[in-house]
């Protein structure tokens, strides 16, 4: 505490890891290639600082950096006075409340209190107060507001929240009986989460954002709090040494904020790339699948208790250099690259065992003898090489056992034909198949896959169905098992909005199919790809990649001509306002990749999948 207020202490990173690696350090930068050991320490954090810590960094890299033990805030702690705790919390009262009771009850050595988002001068004064209470001054040894209230899920990707995420979920924002009370918090919430953003990217952002739209009103309170803290020279956390020097002197960053609203077709389209996949189809939270598996084929006795399933958990991060490589991959292409780095590594596992029984071989001849030499320094290699292997057979595993779990949805639900039945719908294609026959197909799909498929056409329709045609489809829907509240929701906001006029545009081409699988590589391969179709995906910018086009590339166009202009830093990355997706996330990746130079960063209050979204539709919906 400095001069009766907390200390400001800004870290500016590109890698968000490293600041949260500083913070373990003591706020103090790691020095690389230290000989000593590191410091033994404690990591107390609360469910917000546990979300942003575990995509991050692993269990492995905690242990690294000296975090002997990482602990809840309200679990039931017992003391270890001889140790120095580090504390990764929001500044709520509850938390503020449960630190102070670790203060009396002089849990640890020290404490390096570090806070999420900024603390209230009233909650330090507390600590403060409990401190003095406790005797404990000289153990507070340091107070931090940390700035880092959002998610990073990529290098390239944040989310605002995972924790109370409805509060600023699309529901939320867009419920009819919202108060104008309720929707300044929301906003405020979010506007809490961008300028943390920001502090720790340790640049101001050039902000435009359409209009008349929850978008604009974040917009609105970003610009304000951003000029007041660069009018705030004294306490700027934009200037200063602590973001050193030059921190303007490269290109700013343009924020791009749109509104859910703009596309509502995209979250509920059936994807085909692998990340999206796994994010539609199976259990994945926070960089992490977990995955049912079956005991065995065999049945129970009857009577008997049916078996559990075990339950396997991955991580799906950026040290997994398979994921990296293909988790934007169509589907069918991360099959047949499984089942190669499969063969690769059976390949390399023969020629360790060929050459260990080559070592073993005996006779005084000279062609066995120079054959043994020769390959002593093969194995040597082999072996040396063994953790690599070790490394590669893990990954192997973990991807074959998420595809094959993608793979058993794909089949028994028909996400191919899902699919590519979407993309014809959104880029006006001719459809071989009527949309009733695909909805009253009692072998194509689940319920919600079924009414998926008909928002998309109901939102993607310059015209709505006629009265008649739409009674029609809803018993259709109806007799499927389908939910008819998304719809219900979806008729009010088309009836509602510019996009009943002027629906948004998808491009103009549908995906090519290559034909059917009769298998992907050989017979021996694990992925039985029969009757899934092997579709070629041809690049096709969304709505919300068009929109950042045409403000990046400064383009005219009648879709951003409108859009508000905000340059906090004039005194006088895309983020979207109700929810994001990983179609969305991909699409900006793959048009960015043509952009030399330049790159782009995707963020959303939330991420949901086409399950999640659909929830949120139907409690709009429901009268």
């Amino acid at each position: 505490v400095k001069g009766g207020r907390a200390a400001h202490i800004v870290i500016m990173w590109l890698y968000f890891p490293v600041a949260l690696k500083r913070m373990l350090n003591f706020n103090v930068p790691p020095v690389k290639n230290s000989a000593g050991e590191p410091v033994w320490k404690v990591l107390i954090y609360d469910r917000f600082g546990q979300d942003i810590i575990s995509p991050l960094l692993s269990v492995k890299e905690l242990r690294d950096m000296g975090i002997t033990l990482h602990l809840l805030l309200h679990s039931d702690r017992d003391a270890i006075p001889d140790v120095p705790a580090v504390y990764f919390v929001m500044p709520t009262e509850e938390n503020i409340d449960r630190m102070c009771q670790d203060l009396r009850n002089q849990l640890y050595e020290s404490y390096y209190l570090n806070f999420i988002s900024a603390i209230s001068r009233s909650k330090l004064e507390d600590i403060a107060n409990a401190a003095i209470g406790a005797n404990a001054v000289t153990q507070v040894a340091k107070v931090f507001d940390q700035y880092l209230n959002f998610i990073t899920l990529e290098d390239d990707m944040f989310v605002l929240c995972n924790q109370n995420k409805e509060l600023v979920s699309y529901r939320a924002i867009n419920r009819p009986d919202i108060t104008d009370t309720e929707m300044e918090t929301i906003m405020d919430t979010i506007v809490d989460s961008l300028f943390c953003f920001f502090v720790t990217l340790g640049a101001i952002p050039i902000i435009r954002c359409s209009r008349g739209t929850a978008a604009e009103m974040v917009a609105v309170k970003l610009d304000k709090k951003l000029r007041e803290n660069l009018r705030d020279a004294r306490n700027s956390l934009f200037t200063g040494d602590a973001l050193g020097a030059g921190q303007f002197s490269f290109q700013r960053p343009l924020l791009v904020l749109v509104d859910r609203n703009i596309d509502l077709a995209t979250p509920l389209h059936h994807t085909w790339t692998y990340q999206a996949l796994v994010h539609d189809v199976l259990d994945f939270h926070l960089n992490r699948v977990n995955l049912e598996e079956s005991t065995g084929t065999e049945s129970s006795p009857a009577g008997a208790r049916p078996k559990k399933k075990n339950k396997k958990s991955y991580d799906l991060t950026s040290s997994d250099k398979f994921w990296q490589k293909h988790k934007g991959s169509p589907f069918p292409e991360v099959a047949e690259s499984v089942q190669e780095e499969l063969e690769s590594y059976r390949a390399q596992e023969d020629e360790v065992k060929r050459l260990k029984s080559i070592m073993g071989i005996e006779g005084e001849d000279e062609g066995a003898i120079s054959m043994l030499s020769d390959n002593t320094a093969k194995l040597t290699s082999a072996v040396s090489s063994l953790p690599e292997l070790l490394e590669k057979k893990r990954l192997i595993d973990l991807h074959t056992n998420v595809a094959t779990a993608v793979l058993e949805h794909i089949k028994s639900r028909k996400l191919d034909v899902y699919f590519e039945y979407e993309e014809k719908i959104m880029s006006k294609s001719t459809l071989d198949k009527s949309l009733l026959d695909m909805i009253s197909d009692p072998d194509a799909g689940t319920p919600e896959d079924k009414m998926r498929l008909f928002l998309i056409y109901y939102i993607s329709s310059a015209q709505a169905p006629s009265e008649i045609d739409l009674e029609q489809y809803k018993k259709a829907l109806t007799d499927a098992g389908c939910n008819l509240a998304p719809l219900s929701y979806i008729k009010q906001w088309k009836a509602f909005t510019k996009m009943a006029s002027a629906p948004t545009s998808y491009g103009n081409t549908a995906p090519k199919p290559l034909g059917l699988f009769s298998r992907v590589m050989n017979t021996g391969s694990q992925f039985v790809m029969e009757g899934v179709k092997n579709l070629v995906l041809k690049q096709q910018n969304l709505p919300v990649t068009r929109i950042l086009d045409n403000l990046m590339e400064m383009k005219s166009n009648p879709e951003t001509d409108d859009y508000r202009y905000f340059d906090p830093k004039m005194l006088r990355g895309m983020f979207v306002v109700g929810g994001g997706n990983y179609i969305e996330y991909q699409n900006l990746i793959d048009y960015i990749k043509g952009k030399q130079g330049k790159h782009v960063l995707y963020g959303c209050s939330e991420l949901f999948n086409a399950t999640q979204f659909i929830k949120q539709l139907s409690q709009l919906g429901q009268k």
